[in-house]
């Protein structure tokens, strides 16, 4: 894990600790603050923070499909990996025809086993070649999102069986949830409005607190954050991320 995250279990079980038998957030199941916290992440994820994923999927090859991972929330680019190591971007087509996916043998082999891939035909700073790029230029194929059946539909210039996935994702899905140091406070703050939010004992005033104060702690996360967008945060999670193949 990287050192700019903390995992979601540190932090529950510290605040689960952290109560005083007289706190107005006394006496919560810790399931159910385990599910603020993930209802949390999500949300801090959806407005704040983006966790990015790369995975290498499978393509059904009669239907040139893919289908989405279970905690997929929205696209950073896709690609064809050629034999050089470069991941050759398709082009986002959302009116993309189908009845012409005709892939034709003119792309390099795969050549699997690299920890982190150049994505050859994008553009960054002026230089072509860096692995974070905005911008494109000539597309390896096209693709569109079909989220009706939760898959991804690929029109390639190549035969393909495997494509790379970079995608935002839903870490309240993760097997091991975690959440930005810089977002850790704003994640308490989130808790403890929860637990109180429904007591009928505890005072209106607390509650108005409890709530300005989370707005704060978030609006001071999304300020230290503001400059980490998506492109950032694949940096940071590829410190220590292998790439393997998926079934």
């Amino acid at each position: 894990m990287s050192q700019n995250y903390i995992a979601l279990d540190y932090v529950v079980n510290d605040y689960i600790m952290s109560i005083d038998d007289d706190d107005y957030g006394a006496t919560p199941a810790d399931y159910m603050v385990r599910q603020y916290a993930l209802r949390g992440i999500r949300e801090f994820g959806f407005d704040i923070s983006h966790n990015i994923k790369t995975e290498i999927l499978d393509v059904n090859e009669s239907l040139g499909t893919v289908e989405l991972p279970c905690d997929y929330v929205d696209m950073v680019k896709l690609g064809q990996l050629g034999a050089d190591g470069l991941v050759y971007v398709f082009a986002n087509n959302p009116n993309m025809n189908l009845l012409n996916n005709q892939p034709a043998e003119t792309m390099p082999n795969y050549l699997l086993g690299f920890d982190s891939y150049v994505f050859q035909n994008f553009m960054y700073e002026s230089t072509q070649g860096r692995l974070y790029g905005m911008g494109g230029g000539q597309g390896a194929g096209e693709y569109r999102i079909n989220l009706a059946e939760n898959r991804i539909e690929i029109s390639a210039i190549s035969s393909t069986t495997k494509i790379v996935l970079e995608y935002i994702s839903d870490e309240a899905k993760s097997q091991n949830p975690c959440v930005p140091v810089m977002a850790e406070q704003a994640l308490r703050a989130y808790i403890y409005l929860k637990i109180i939010e429904r007591k009928s004992s505890v005072p209106l005033g607390e509650k108005q607190r409890a709530r300005a104060e989370y707005f704060n702690e978030r609006r001071l996360a999304n300020s230290r954050m503001k400059s980490f967008n998506k492109f950032d945060a694949l940096s940071v999670s590829r410190q220590n991320f292998v790439l393997s193949p998926k079934s």
